[in-house]
């Protein structure tokens, strides 16, 4: 009998041990504000679901501030500073090549379609050529239709954009400002209202969301909404690998729903409610909106070609990627998302 006690005991106290060595805790980490969308409506629930699927297994430390700077992000996760958190491909220059593929303009008027779209096509078409590589890669997305803001006169037309210097986020929409006459500024989307306030930028390209999540209304004069979008931003979120392989492999199974496609589309929805609040705060204030016309946005599609041309040859196809074919795809699937 006593026997038989010593070895329940035991495996009461291997089961306990098991079930103590599943218990991760992510280090969390966002580089805009707590009241962000990507903080509030999509890192925050994000994290509570991992709870909940869990059963309380997994668990988010969202850390107060973030360790290093947006650029640093990626190599941040990588190296371990914290465990789980969202990058621009666009940050880190000659990284990627691929992620560039929705940011070409006039892909969509709503980044919940083109986030489940380049989901999508991503594991379709470019996930092989594994470009996230040293890092877990739980979902790509991207901000919603990228517009025109500045603080000196209206665009109508190219030749209003002329000049003015531009901050940018980094991507496909620094040749793209290039190609329009202006001048790119690539500096992370923080530091926003202190170019614009200080006179350092004339302007930013920005989503809808961003003119209220960043402070920006009192300093923009003139906006110009580009239909389609000007250009799209591509994100990522991603974790350290070493300690998303800690969680067991059951948890990572009960995780999987709320990952990829999901997580794109969590991203996507969130993007669009922050941009009605941000073009209501915008019109709120009265600031001039120039919806751009047939003529203007054919001046846009003119400079542009060019850069899907250049990008097809000098950066899909070195990967081995047909980017022709992922264009293609990456439309066709935005077009059938939007009649829905």
């Amino acid at each position: 009998m006593l026997l038989i006690i010593r070895i329940a005991f035991a495996a009461v106290a291997l089961l306990l041990a098991g079930t103590v060595a599943a218990q991760v805790t992510l280090n969390a980490s966002s580089w805009v504000s707590p009241a962000h969308p990507i903080t509030a409506n999509i890192l925050t629930p994000l994290c509570a679901d991992f709870e909940k699927a869990t059963s309380g297994r997994v668990k988010c430390n969202i850390l107060p501030k973030a360790p290093v700077g947006p650029p640093q992000t990626l190599d941040g996760v990588k190296n371990g500073l914290m465990d789980l958190s969202f990058i621009v491909h666009g940050y880190t220059p000659g990284r990627f090549a691929l992620t560039d593929a929705p940011e070409f303009p006039f892909m969509g008027d709503t980044a919940e379609v083109t986030c489940v779209a380049y989901q999508r096509i991503f594991d379709r078409m470019l996930a092989k050529a594994d470009e996230h590589k040293e890092l877990a890669l739980l979902s790509v997305f991207t901000h919603g239709p990228g517009q025109m803001y500045n603080t000196k006169r209206a665009i109508n037309s190219l030749k209003d954009l002329e000049g003015l210097k531009i901050r940018i986020g980094g991507g496909l929409v620094n040749d793209i400002t290039k190609a329009l006459g202006a001048v790119p500024m690539l500096k992370p989307a923080p530091e926003s209202y202190e170019l614009l306030s200080s006179g350092v930028a004339d302007g930013v390209f920005f989503p809808k969301e961003s003119p209220a999540s960043f402070k920006l209304v009192p300093l923009i004069k003139h906006i110009t909404y580009v239909p389609g979008g000007l250009y799209n931003v591509s994100f990522a979120w991603v974790a350290n690998p070493a300690k998303w392989n800690q969680i067991s492999a059951a948890d990572r199974k009960a995780l999987e729903p709320l990952l990829g496609e999901a997580l794109a589309r969590r991203s996507g929805k969130a993007w669009d409610t922050a941009d009605d609040k941000g073009e209501a705060a915008v019109r709120a204030a009265n600031i001039p909106i120039v919806v751009a016309g047939p003529a203007l946005i054919a001046e846009i599609k003119t400079k542009t070609d060019p850069l899907e041309r250049e990008w097809i040859e000098k950066k899909a196809k070195p990967k081995g990627v047909d980017g022709a074919a992922v264009l293609k795809a990456l439309r066709a699937e935005i077009a059938s998302l939007s009649k829905k």
